[in-house]
C-alpha cells in the first residue's frame, strides 16, 4: 500500500433512528441540530478539517437520497467541505450501506474510514491518528476506550461469568481500514450471510492472509478512543445533549403566481370559488395553498415544492393542493418544527374573496391541526396595477412562523 493513496470517510446516515425519533418527537437524528447543522455534518466538518482527507461519501435512507443530496448541497454552498463528496443510498442492514458507499469511492481511495453520523464529536486528532496508524501498514485501525463498568455474560437472567474488565474495550468510530481488505471482507460476509454490527467484527471475521511478504494474518488493532466520542442512538445517550436543547424561531415565506386561462376551476386556500375564473395549472390551482406548502418548507430549508411536486411529473397532475400542504407538514414534523402561526394574503382585482374568508380560514387551520385564531387570512388588490390589476392572473404570500428544535453548543 502506498503511502500516497488517497483517503476517504464514509458517514452513515441511513438508519431509521426509532429509538431517539422516539424521543424528541420523531425527529430523525440525521435532522436533528446541534449548533445550526444536522449532527452529520459536525462529522463531515471534522474529516474536512483534517489533512489527508481526500473525500467523503454521505449515505441516507434510500427513500431520502434527492431530498438529501439537495441538503448537503445547500450546506455545502454555505460552509463548504472543500472536497469532493457523494450521496449514495442505503441498504436493508449497516453493512449494506457501508458496501453501497465503498461501491463508489474514489479509483485512487487505498484507505476509508467508516463513521457513524450518530457520533459528532469525534475529534481530528483522533482522524489523524487512525490516518497515521493505517499509513503505517496496519489493515484496520478502531478506537476504543476502556470499560469502566463490570461486565457480567448471562443465559437469561442467570450469570455464567464475569468478564475481565482489562481485556475489554468499548469500540467506537470511525473505523479505518485498508479498501481492499474491507472490500473483501464484505465479499466473504455476503457469501457467508454474515450479520455483524461493525465493519471490524466483519475483518475480524474475515481471518484471509493478506497478499504480501509476510503473508501475516490480518488483524483488527486498536488505537486510544476519546471519552466525548459518544454515540447518539439512545434517550439516555441524548440526555447528555438535552440540556441544550432550545425551541428556536423560524420563519418561512412563500409565493405563488398563476395565470387566469381555461384550465381549473379555480379553488383558493382550499375552498371552491363559484363564479371566479379559471386558472391554468398542472395540480389543482390553489394559489394560496402552493405559497403556504413553500412557506412550510422554508421552516426548515426544505426546499421548494417546484422540487418536492414538479409540473413535470405525471403523478402530480390534478393533485390535491391539500394533499401538497399534508405531505410537506409531514416533512415539518420530521424536522423538529412545530407551526405556530400562519399569516396569509392573496392579491388579485377579481374575484372578491370577502364573502369566501371565514371558511378559508377554517378550512386551513383544519388542514395544519390548528386553531382558527393561529391563521390569519387577507386579501387585497394592487389598484388596478401589474398583471392581477389587468385581471390576468392571482397571486398569493404566506408567511409561516415556526420553533424548531436545536441542540444549541
Amino acid at each position: 500500500m502506498s503511502a500516497s493513496g488517497e483517503v476517504w470517510a464514509v458517514i452513515l446516515a441511513a438508519g431509521s433512528g426509532t429509538r431517539l425519533a422516539a424521543s424528541v418527537g420523531g425527529v430523525k437524528k440525521q435532522f436533528l441540530l446541534w449548533k445550526g447543522f444536522p449532527l452529520f455534518w459536525h462529522s463531515a466538518i471534522t474529516f474536512s478539517n483534517t489533512p489527508r482527507i481526500s473525500g467523503i461519501v454521505f449515505v441516507f435512507p434510500p427513500d431520502q437520497v434527492e431530498e438529501m443530496k439537495t441538503v448537503v448541497s445547500e450546506l455545502d454552498g454555505s460552509d463548504s467541505l472543500g472536497l469532493p463528496f457523494k450521496v449514495v443510498a442505503g441498504g436493508a442492514r449497516r453493512q449494506d450501506s457501508v458496501f453501497n458507499g465503498l461501491s463508489v469511492l474514489s479509483a485512487r481511495c487505498e484507505h476509508v474510514l467508516v463513521h457513524d453520523s450518530a457520533r459528532p464529536f469525534a475529534s481530528g486528532p483522533l482522524v489523524s491518528n487512525i490516518i497515521d496508524m493505517l499509513k503505517d501498514g496496519l489493515p484496520a485501525v478502531i478506537p476504543a476506550v476502556e470499560v469502566t463498568d463490570t461486565i457480567k455474560e448471562v443465559d437469561g437472567d442467570i450469570v455464567k461469568q464475569t468478564l475481565v474488565r482489562s481485556n475489554l474495550r468499548a469500540v467506537q468510530t470511525p473505523q479505518g481500514f485498508s479498501l481492499p481488505v474491507l472490500i473483501a471482507a464484505h465479499k466473504m460476509a455476503d457469501e457467508n450471510k454474515w450479520d455483524v454490527t461493525d465493519d471490524a467484527s466483519m475483518v475480524e471475521m474475515f481471518g484471509v492472509e493478506m497478499l504480501g511478504a509476510e503473508m501475516s494474518k490480518v488483524k483488527v488493532h486498536i488505537c486510544a478512543g476519546e471519552e466525548t466520542n459518544v454515540k447518539i442512538t439512545n434517550p439516555e445517550d441524548l440526555a447528555k445533549l438535552e440540556e441544550k436543547v432550545q425551541p428556536v424561531p423560524c420563519v418561512g415565506w412563500g409565493y405563488d403566481v398563476h395565470r387566469y386561462g381555461p384550465g381549473r376551476p379555480m379553488v383558493i386556500g382550499g375552498v371552491p370559488i363559484p363564479g371566479g375564473p379559471e386558472v391554468i395549472a398542472h395540480s389543482d390551482g390553489d394559489v394560496l395553498l402552493h405559497a403556504l406548502a413553500d412557506a412550510i418548507l422554508g421552516l426548515f430549508g426544505g426546499g421548494d415544492i417546484g422540487f418536492h411536486f414538479p409540473d413535470t411529473s405525471a403523478a402530480c397532475e390534478n393533485m390535491s393542493s391539500g394533499i401538497i400542504v399534508t405531505e410537506v407538514l409531514a416533512k415539518a414534523d420530521e424536522a423538529g418544527v412545530e407551526i405556530v402561526h400562519v399569516d396569509l394574503t392573496v392579491i388579485a382585482q377579481i374575484p372578491k374573496l370577502s364573502p369566501h374568508r371565514n371558511l378559508i380560514q377554517k378550512n386551513i387551520a383544519s388542514l395544519m391541526g390548528l386553531d382558527k385564531s393561529q391563521v390569519n387570512v387577507k386579501a387585497t388588490t394592487e389598484e388596478k396595477l401589474g398583471f392581477t390589476g389587468e385581471k390576468k392572473g392571482i397571486k398569493a404570500v404566506a408567511a409561516v412562523t415556526g420553533l424548531k428544535r436545536v441542540i444549541k453548543g
